[in-house]
């Protein structure tokens, strides 16, 4: 039996499309292994949002290349799209398919795998939770950014479309999916009639079945009341928030082309933390960004420290080629450096002050893992809880109490009703 592998880098719109090409394949009879040294066929989806990404993608392409010699590598994605003669060249890369077609990924390999049809696996070896990409691409130019150009411009999937994948997911025993795009916000406006992704979410609110949905990023500009509303008060959404940042000074954030002050941050976020005490908000924030002064760094973390965000990722500013603040002055690498240590460490601190606040709350969470000890689980509001003892199989949601915290994560145990 053929096997492949696959290997995602970069943003959730790459884990979902990864996903239907394991649906896909494995439907067709081919074997999926998570080991790239096993497969006969390793799909590698590639991203280029900074300089470390690469690097990532060429080590990984190396390494197959030298320890699984015999495989045919398929790459696409971001960095195909931005270089992909370069990546045409390292031993073992079969093909190179850019953005546009990486829907023929897996007809590809099917054409030279020779496998009869079979059902899909039902221990859906890839992903305990489907993605479900509603959007790909953005209309917007920040100077720091490359994905619009290869990603291009914002395309949406018809309602319909969306609601019928997200039944087929439901039928299967899914209870979480995760609905992904570039730009969620601006879902729909291409369509036509245009559409909206608060109408989205309410027409899948309106279906059969115990199904609760994760939101990817969101990007502020886009939250109008209504939709917060709609977020903040829907239990079927689950109590985690992802705005996207990118920084917390006035004056960088019009430097990154972003029209937005962290004073419209600080009215979102005390929307959702009233309506939602329990709810984590997180964010992804930029260092060093050309031009960044002291000042403009106190006056980030100073927003950061006084937020109610539980959690938030730092990323060091890496010029991309062809972007307006590649070509600008850097900040010097050691100050770079330094700044982003004080903002993961504060990152920390509030990440467990949260955790901290749900000890003995029950919780709503999604199986990930099970074993024959612990079972792993994710609650609605983002944190990771081992828990022994777990009825439920992968991908289904079951209630826990939060017992004690771990260093990243929290050690729960079945409420006393679901213990018996």
């Amino acid at each position: 039996m053929t096997a492949f592998s696959i290997r995602t880098f970069g943003c959730r719109c790459n884990q979902a499309e990864a996903f239907d090409w394991v649906d896909e394949l494995q439907s067709r009879g081919l074997l999926y292994t998570d080991d790239p040294l096993a497969g006969d066929w390793v799909l590698v989806n590639t991203c280029t949002i900074t300089s470390r990404a690469d690097r990532d993608v060429r080590n990984f392409l190396r390494r197959v290349g030298r320890l699984n010699p015999s495989a045919r590598m398929v790459v696409t994605g971001c960095y195909a799209e931005r270089a992909g003669e370069e990546l045409a060249r390292y031993p073992g890369v079969w093909a190179v398919l850019p953005n546009r077609r990486k829907d023929e990924v897996p007809a590809l390999v099917l054409t030279e795998a020779d496998e009869t049809g079979l059902e899909i696996s039902a221990g859906r070896p890839f992903r305990s939770r489907p993605l479900v990409k509603i959007q790909d691409g953005c209309d917007f130019g920040c100077t720091y950014c490359v994905i619009p150009s290869v990603r291009g411009k914002s395309v949406s999937v018809p309602a319909k479309e969306i609601e019928e994948r997200v039944r087929a997911l439901s039928d299967r025993g899914f209870e979480e999916i995760i609905l992904t795009g570039i730009h969620l916000g601006l879902y729909g406006r291409d369509l036509d009639p245009s559409f909206s992704l608060l109408e989205l979410l309410r027409r899948l609110n309106g279906g059969e079945g115990r199904v609760r949905f994760r939101l990817s990023s969101l990007d502020p500009r886009f939250l109008d009341d209504r939709l917060l509303e709609f977020l903040a008060d829907n239990p079927r959404i689950c109590p985690q928030f992802h705005l996207s940042f990118q920084h917390g000074s006035d004056r960088v954030i019009e430097r990154m082309g972003r029209r937005i002050t962290t004073a419209d941050y600080t009215r979102i976020m005390t929307f959702l933390r009233e309506r939602r005490p329990d709810a984590a908000m997180g964010t992804d924030i930029i260092v060093g960004f050309p031009g960044e002064t002291d000042e403009d760094f106190e006056e980030m973390r100073e927003f950061l420290a006084n937020s109610p965000l539980t959690y938030f990722h730092v990323f060091s500013y890496s010029p991309r080629p062809g972007t307006p603040a590649a070509g600008w002055k850097p900040v010097h690498p050691e100050t770079v450096k330094r700044r982003a240590e004080a903002l993961k460490d504060m990152a920390k601190i509030k990440n467990r002050s949260f955790r901290e606040s749900m000890m003995g709350r029950d919780l709503e969470a999604v199986v990930i893992e099970t074993g024959e000890g612990d079972a792993r689980v994710l609650t609605g509001n983002y944190i990771e809880v081992r828990v022994p003892g777990v009825p439920a199989p992968v991908s289904r949601l079951v209630r826990i109490r939060i017992a004690g915290l771990t260093e990243t994560g929290a050690r729960g145990e079945l409420p006393p009703a679901e213990g018996r």
